[in-house]
């Protein structure tokens, strides 16, 4: 039997304005912790039945590393390369030895950023496989892609659905929106009239009821975004787009990046929002307002 136990690793400021709990994190219908445990346990399933693994909610290991397992040794210690602890496996039944440490793979996240967040959230949700419908779909909506649509949610006519997405329970999404990329919308979501949502991720009691643009953003619970909010995402010269942390400009490694918004916002009417900005828990924008760097604490 695989045990895996996800540890709860040290609060970044890097990761605001998410304020939570990395693991605690909702994604694609799950906590992430839990879809960590899914991971792992999927892929070593077959090759190691007896194995204790023990793995910070920081951490999101390759497919690489986790095809890798089965031949490492009895005790590995997977570490970052500053050499702290990412990841510790042990074999089952087999006394405890001093720790083999590797380093994570280039291709390993360590989760630091927002937008580390919203790769894995493409991941998990490009990796739907097959439908679940527990809601409602009215006549006139087009799903290409696969969709899981929570209870008491409902689809109304002139929906377009393009690609995967994860929506959660009691949400009403439509008339005439239009959804795309690997997109996950928690609970209690309203998506309304002329809103394009793309590869972005939306948790819970968030509202967009009319004529906005979300293009590969995050959106933290109980959000509302007044009518004509429009997010940027992409750059005109193409480059990689940079956001603030802790005062430094870092680049984000995304050519499609757009807001990262608090819980508890509000935008006013026509709000306009530079790529990479970020707006801290409730605060809120004027109407007609443009974002050109970011709305932290201290500018509330």
């Amino acid at each position: 039997m695989i045990k895996i136990k996800v540890l709860e690793s040290d609060p970044k400021s890097s990761l605001e304005p998410i304020f939570c709990k990395i693991g605690r994190f909702p994604l694609a219908g799950m906590l992430l912790e839990d879809a960590l445990k899914l991971r792992i346990s999927q892929k070593l399933a077959n090759d190691c039945p007896d194995i204790e693994i023990e793995i910070y909610d920081d951490f999101w290991p390759s497919c690489d590393l986790l095809s890798a397992i089965p031949g490492l040794g009895n005790r590995t210690e997977i570490i970052s390369e500053g050499g702290g602890t990412l990841m510790v496996i042990r074999k089952s039944g087999i006394p405890e030895l001093e720790a083999e440490k590797i380093i994570a793979d280039e291709n390993s996240l360590i989760i630091c950023y927002p937008w580390d967040i919203l790769e894995i959230g493409e991941e998990l949700v490009a990796g739907i496989a097959e439908n679940r419908i527990e809601g409602k779909i009215r006549e006139g909506v087009v799903i290409d892609g696969k969709i899981q649509l929570g209870k008491d949610s409902i689809l109304l006519p002139g929906v377009y659905i393009e690609g995967n997405v994860v929506i959660g329970e009691k949400c009403k999404i439509g008339p005439n929106c239009y959804i795309r990329g690997n997109t996950s919308i928690g609970n209690s979501c309203h998506i309304g009239q002329a809103v394009e949502i793309k590869n972005s991720i939306l948790l819970d009691k968030v509202s967009a009821g009319h004529l906005s643009y979300i293009g590969d953003s995050i959106v933290c619970s109980g959000t509302n975004l007044g009518a004509g909010t429009i997010t940027a995402n992409f750059r005109h010269d193409g480059k990689n787009h940079r956001s603030m942390v802790d005062g430094e400009l870092l680049d984000t490694g995304r050519r499609k990046f757009g807001a990262v918004i608090g819980e508890g916002v509000h935008t006013g009417i026509h709000t306009s929002i530079y790529p990479g900005r970020k707006i801290w828990p409730h605060a809120s924008t004027r109407p007609g307002e443009t974002v050109a760097k970011d709305i932290a604490d201290s500018q509330q």
